[in-house]
C-alpha cells in the first residue's frame, strides 16, 4: 500500500537502501489504515477480509526490514544492539481493534483509497524491480506485488458486493 499526505511516494529510489526504507513506510501506512477500516464496520466478513489483509502487510513489513537489514550493515548492528539490550517484560497482546461508535465514516470511500494504495504499491515495486539486478530483491518483491494484486481483487470483490451502484462489467459469485 502507498503512503503519504497525497498517498503518493515521497523518496528518490536512488538506492536498495531507500527502497526497502519506502517499502516500510509503505506498510507501516497500510497496516495502521486496515486497522483502522477493520474499527469501520461491524460486517464480520469484511472485517476478516481486512484483518487478512492486514496480516499480509505486516508480513511484507517483517520481509522488508529484514531485506534492509541484510544490505546496511549499521541497520543490523542497531537490530543486534537492541536484541542484547532491550528487554520486554510481557508479551501480552494489546487489544487492537475497537470500534467506536458514532465514528464509522464512509466505508466504501476507505475501500476505494486502500484499492487505490495497493495499485499505487505495485506501480512503486514494479518500477524498483525495473531498476535492479539484485534476483534476491526481485524474488522477495515479487512475492509482495502478487500478495497485493490479490489485495486489489479481495478489496474490490468487497466494494463490489457492498456498494449498491454498479463498477461497469464487475460481479463476484459467492460460490
Amino acid at each position: 500500500m502507498s503512503y503519504t499526505t497525497n498517498r503518493q511516494p515521497q523518496g528518490l529510489l536512488k538506492n536498495t537502501e531507500i527502497f526497502l526504507r519506502e517499502g516500510l513506510i509503505s506498510e507501516i501506512v497500510a497496516i495502521n489504515d486496515y486497522s483502522k477500516f477493520i474499527s469501520l464496520t461491524d460486517n464480520r466478513e469484511v472485517k476478516d477480509i481486512f484483518y487478512h489483509i492486514m496480516e499480509e502487510e505486516k508480513r511484507h513489513y517483517g520481509l522488508f526490514l529484514e531485506a534492509l537489514r541484510n544490505v546496511d550493515r549499521e541497520q543490523k548492528r542497531m537490530y543486534q544492539d537492541v536484541a542484547d539490550h532491550i528487554k520486554i517484560s510481557t508479551k501480552d497482546k494489546y487489544k487492537d481493534f475497537v470500534t467506536i461508535k458514532g465514528n464509522k465514516g464512509n466505508l466504501l470511500t476507505h475501500i476505494r483509497d486502500a484499492i487505490k494504495g495497493e495499485l499505487e504499491a505495485i506501480v512503486l515495486y514494479e518500477d524498483f524491480i525495473a531498476n535492479i539486478d539484485d534476483t534476491t530483491l526481485i524474488d522477495l518483491i515479487n512475492r509482495i506485488i502478487r500478495d497485493e494484486k490479490h489485495h486489489v481483487e479481495e478489496l474490490t470483490k468487497v466494494l463490489v458486493t457492498l456498494d449498491k451502484d454498479k463498477y461497469g462489467p464487475l460481479e463476484y459469485s459467492d460460490s
